[in-house]
């Protein structure tokens, strides 16, 4: 358990991991205010595309934490790292409203039309999902344009069990064109590093918590950094085998997480 008390920063997926729907798991203020206590920082990771950072934060607050923008990296974040640099002519966004909102502000050439010069297909976890986004995605998809998504994760989880999230309309669309998107979210490393960035800590001092195997410990794993599996959301003790992925440290919740680290 020492190296695990070596950890300062702690980078925790939500849901599932924190918290379901409108339900926050029990602990997980108490392991917040110990981080904090024992000089350390943690951030709120998220492969969920479909709403803005203020409405976490809002979310958050109606939970009972506190938080601000600087508490947070979404896979929306990582993806604007990620295309600014591209100079795309224009980009074909499919996901929510709050999705193509977040890529606007950052100056990005969005449309959700067909037209002309769009060489970019960006899709997000879309709660607001038509038919005719599909369609348009496969019509895209015709030609030699880049297919970015921000995550892979087959299903998001809710009280009632899940509902299908980016990673399985991905499949649909490769079903119906023989073509995957370039995930950005987790387990691509790219928003552990931006974390690691912006905070200054060491990898070693950096630990990523969550529920999901093939996303957020995969991520931990590339990332070079502690993977900590929580059982209170979507993955279970069957998935080490399932999809190889070994974590560091497995706990059923977060409150079992701080009883250990308090010994």
């Amino acid at each position: 358990m020492q190296t695990l008390k070596n950890i300062k920063l702690y980078l925790l997926d939500m849901d599932g991991t924190i918290y379901l729907d409108e339900c926050l798991f029990d602990g997980v203020i108490e392991f917040l205010e110990h981080v904090k206590s024992v000089g350390g920082r943690y951030m709120f990771l998220t492969n969920n595309s479909s709403k803005s950072v203020d409405k976490y934060i809002e979310k958050l607050k109606s939970l009972g934490i506190t938080a601000t923008a600087d508490d947070f990296l979404t896979s929306v974040d990582a993806t604007v790292f990620y295309l600014e640099p591209k100079k795309y002519k224009k980009i074909y966004a499919l996901g929510t409203e709050s999705f193509k909102s977040q890529l606007k502000v950052e100056g990005l050439p969005i449309t959700d039309k067909l037209e002309d010069g769009i060489d970019c297909l960006c899709m997000g976890f879309d709660t607001e999902l038509s038919f005719r986004k599909l369609e348009d995605a496969c019509i895209l998809l015709r030609e030699d344009i880049d297919y970015i998504a921000t995550n892979p994760d087959l299903v998001c989880p809710t009280w009632y069990g899940s509902v299908p999230d980016c990673g399985s309309v991905s499949e649909m669309i490769f079903n119906a064109t023989g073509k995957r998107p370039f995930f950005i979210g987790k387990p691509n490393s790219l928003m552990v590093d931006l974390a690691v960035e912006k905070t200054g800590f060491k990898r070693e001092q950096t630990a990523l918590i969550g529920d999901r195997l093939y996303t957020d410990i995969a991520c931990a794993k590339n990332a070079n950094i502690n993977g900590i599996f929580v059982l209170s959301g979507e993955g279970t003790m069957e998935d080490i085998e399932r999809y190889k992925v070994q974590p560091d440290y497995i706990y059923k919740d977060i409150k079992t997480l701080l009883e250990d680290l308090k010994k």
